[in-house]
């Protein structure tokens, strides 16, 4: 597939990259890059490949959504952008997933956000991954709906959306004849999310949060997930929130499995 999508696109003889997008999700600036391109269709296909490939590979995940914002009316800068990408699909054509077998495979979930990342609307990213075992298995990148008025919110919505995720797959293994005694983790790098989430009064400070998003409190309550805090630095999910730098970039695509598969 990898190898299929860098010949469509005529990226075969292009520089390979160490990461997908830049930080900030966006390059230097040059003089013209804000004018719409004139291919949008080619744009849509380069992007429309890179969502299928986000099925076996996590590390594109934030790339693909970023840029998938955009289809509508795409400028030459995100053009610029979805070739990188491709350059460094090309330059990682051999990565994947990789499982290897454990005795006791433990469900755990990570939780983030970028808050106001988003340059034209101010709403923030939405990032969680799940893992059972050696890899992650499950992963999300998404722009949230609401514009959320403080980090604590942008972090709470992205917990919502992780313990949404996390009952689907309870009721999923469920099927398979596998039951889980205590509630699933839900890691966290934001204490006030986490305080709010456990926290069944309504005050001041969390009242302007929408309803739905209480979910959490009653998941918490029912124990079926278990809130839990890490640090910044251990925050898988990051990688699905923003662009990172290199050093970063690569501790966390090896963190979540992501290897080369032979070589």
């Amino acid at each position: 597939m990898t190898n299929k999508l860098i010949d469509k696109f005529g990226m075969k003889e292009s520089k390979i990259v160490s990461t997908p997008l830049t930080p900030q999700g966006k390059r230097k600036g040059v003089e013209g890059d804000d004018k719409e391109f004139a291919d949008p269709t080619k744009y849509r296909r380069i992007v429309g490949g890179l969502l299928y490939l986000c099925a076996s590979r996590p590390d594109v995940m934030y790339a693909s959504s970023y840029l998938s914002r955009y289809m509508s009316s795409p400028s030459i800068q995100h053009y610029q952008e979805a070739k990188r990408v491709l350059r460094y699909v090309k330059g990682t054509s051999n990565f994947g997933v990789l499982f290897t077998s454990k005795e006791t495979p433990r469900l755990v979930g990570y939780s983030d956000s970028d808050w106001g990342g988003s340059l034209e609307d101010k709403k923030s990213t939405t990032g969680y991954v799940f893992t059972l075992g050696s890899a992650m298995f499950c992963w999300q990148s998404c722009k949230q709906q609401t514009v959320a008025q403080s980090t604590a919110e942008a972090e709470y919505i992205a917990v919502c959306a992780a313990t949404n995720q996390v009952i689907w797959l309870q009721r999923l293994f469920e099927d398979f004849g596998l039951k889980f005694k205590e509630g699933i983790p839900i890691l966290c790098d934001n204490k006030s999310a986490i305080a709010i989430g456990r926290n069944p009064v309504q005050h001041r400070r969390t009242k302007h949060i929408e309803i739905k998003y209480h979910f959490v409190r009653e998941a918490e309550h029912k124990g079926l997930i278990q809130l839990e805090y890490c640090k910044g630095e251990d925050q898988l999910a990051d990688v699905l929130t923003k662009a990172l730098s290199v050093s970063r970039f690569e501790g966390l695509r090896r963190k979540l499995g992501v290897k080369p598969r032979y070589g």
